[in-house]
Order: C-alpha cells, then sequence, then structure tokens
C-alpha cells in the first residue's frame, strides 16, 4: 500500500499547531560553488530538534485513545526518541524507547527530559522493543515503517514545494526510509518532473542494499558517525514507496558528511548534526551531479549534534 496525497494533506491538518512549519534558507555563496541554485530545508528547528514529530503526531493523532493511554513503545538511536516522548506527553498518554547502550548521552538526556522511559541494550533493540511490547501490553509506534508516520513525514515535502516552487531536485538523508518515502511521494505526487534523490551514509547503506537485493534488506552491523542514519534494516512500506517515487540512491563516506557538516556549521550557521548533513555531502563530493544552474533544495533533517560528536570535529 502507497501513500496517497490526500494521506499526506490529512497528516498535515492533523498535526497542525503541533509542530513548527520550518524555514528554507538559501546559500548563494555556496550553491555558486557547486554550479545551482541551492536551498537548505531547515528541519533542525523542528520541535525537539529534527523532523520526527511530524510523524509521531501524524500516528499518535490518528490512534484510538483508548489504545494511545495504554502506553507506547518504540526503538530510536535518538532523533525518534525524543519525538516520541514529546509527543505522548503532549497527549497525555505514557513512552518508552528502546535505545543503543552506546547511544549518544545527550540524546538519552533529552529523551528522559521529554518524559519518556529509556531502557537502553547492547543487543538487538527490535527484539527488546517487542519483548517489552508483549510484556506490557503497550502499543508499538515504528520509527519509520508505518503509513501514518511516513504521512506525517511527507508534511516537509508539501511545505517545501511551497517554498521553492521552481525546484528541479531535492535531496533527502534515509535512515530507515520515513522521511524520504513521505517526501518523495509529496513531491512526485504534485510534481512527476522533480527529482528526488536519497543518500546514506556507506556504513549504514540498507535501502540501496535493498534496491539492488530487490527486497528489505538486513545488515549484520553499522558503522558511521551518522547515528540517525542507522537503522540496520529497511521497512517494508518504506522499501516500496523509495522503489515507486525516488530517482536515485547513492552513498557518502563518513569524511564526506564530515565536511559537509564543516561547511553547514561555518558558512551557512546551521548547527546540523551528521545525519542532517549527508544531503549536502551528496552535493559537495559529486556523488549527485544536477544540472547546472538549476535549483536544489537540501533537507537539513536534525541538529541534536551532541558534545561526542563536536569533540571529535575540533
Amino acid at each position: 500500500m502507497l501513500l496517497e496525497l490526500e494521506d499526506i494533506e490529512r497528516a498535515r491538518a492533523r498535526i497542525g499547531g503541533r509542530v513548527h512549519a520550518t524555514p528554507v534558507m538559501s546559500s548563494a555563496t555556496v550553491g555558486e560553488e557547486l554550479g545551482v541554485r541551492l536551498y537548505l530545508k531547515a528541519e533542525l528547528f523542528q520541535k525537539t530538534g529534527s523532523f520526527k514529530p511530524r510523524g509521531v503526531f501524524s500516528k499518535l493523532l490518528s490512534m484510538d485513545p483508548a489504545v494511545r493511554s495504554r502506553g507506547l513503545v518504540s526503538l530510536s538511536a535518538g532523533n525518534h526518541a525524543a519525538a516520541l516522548a514529546y509527543g505522548a506527553t503532549a497527549v497525555g498518554a505514557r513512552a518508552t524507547i528502546v535505545m543503543p547502550a552506546a547511544a549518544m548521552r545527550s540524546k538519552v538526556e533529552a529523551t528522559r527530559r521529554y518524559g519518556g522511559e529509556v531502557v537502553q541494550t547492547a543487543g538487538s533493540l527490535l527484539e527488546a522493543c517487542l519483548a517489552l511490547q508483549q510484556e506490557r501490553d503497550l502499543t508499538l509506534v515504528h520509527p519509520f515503517d508505518d503509513l501514518a508516520v511516513m504521512a506525517g513525514q511527507g508534511t516537509v515535502g508539501l511545505e517545501l514545494l511551497g517554498q521553492v516552487p521552481g525546484a528541479g531536485m531535492v535531496v533527502v538523508p534515509v535512515g530507515g526510509g520515513g522521511l524520504i518515502s513521505g517526501i518523495a511521494a509529496a513531491v512526485k505526487l504534485q510534481r512527476p518532473s522533480v527529482r528526488v534523490v536519497g543518500v546514506e551514509p556507506d556504513g549504514a547503506d540498507a535501502m540501496s542494499r535493498s534496491l539492488e537485493e530487490g527486497a528489505p534488506a538486513h545488515l549484520d552491523k553499522v558503522d558511521t558517525i551518522a547515528d540517525g542514519l542507522a537503522p540496520p534494516f529497511a521497512g517494508e512500506h518504506t522499501f516500496a514507496h523509495v522503489q515507486r517515487f525516488v530517482d536515485e540512491m547513492v552513498r557518502v563516506t563518513d569524511r564526506e558528511i564530515v565536511d559537509a557538516l564543516g561547511v553547514l556549521i561555518q558558512r551557512c550557521k546551521l548547527a546540523a548534526e551528521p545525519s542532517g548533513a549527508a544531503s549536502l555531502a551528496a552535493l559537495m563530493s559529486g556523488r549527485v551531479t544536477p544540472a547546472a544552474g538549476s535549483t536544489v533544495v537540501c533537507v537539513i533533517s536534525g541538529g541534536n549534534i551532541g558534545p561526542e560528536v563536536l569533540k571529535q570535529l575540533l
């Protein structure tokens, strides 16, 4: 089952007043160097510091309140965890989120501040999450492979087309694929000529491998500085949407992500996290080659950069 434009428009109506309409910023000098008109869709200014509350509120507000009140559970490296904790508290529900034992401390602490219960594990996040779901009779709010969540993320696509009507290409960071699935559906169902490109770290390339193998892939391990792009598997729904709506998937190295992060912080004055810099990394590295002079929108998906990462950059 694929999203329709009406699904994304209904999600926008559901979450209105709960999330920010984030700005699009031009970067003329960086764009000139890359030979394009460059715009940055600044989702790092979203509530909790990433695009994730869009999908969370879309899901929570579409649920039966009685089911929601029994409690929620999910798994996340950080941004979905904070968003679910924030969203659950806002609607009067409880959320438990399974996070990696090695998750950034700043993201764990943020999740707890927003009211979430954090359970950390060195093992499989999914297995621990499903065990808690069964043990406590909780409702799973999947971080990406859920149509209501994906429709919420698609509101980014609705916004950016209105903000940059001349867009010829949209470049999107890809983790589990919820963000690009929603954006690509919103864009392609309105303007099929706009090229949609997804970007993964080469150490966490589940979606690229899925396309190569023809089915959702599971990785034995992931290794990237971009923790928000490191789910070890692609979802069934997200894989189907990427197959249908996304024109191209590319991989970037951690070094290329760090170089792009430096440009965002130093020249664009956007304190992105590594995951959010992946889209610009694809342009700067030449992995994506838009037509000269075309208008390109890079989605800067989050800004929850912790001191652990900043120390690596200094």
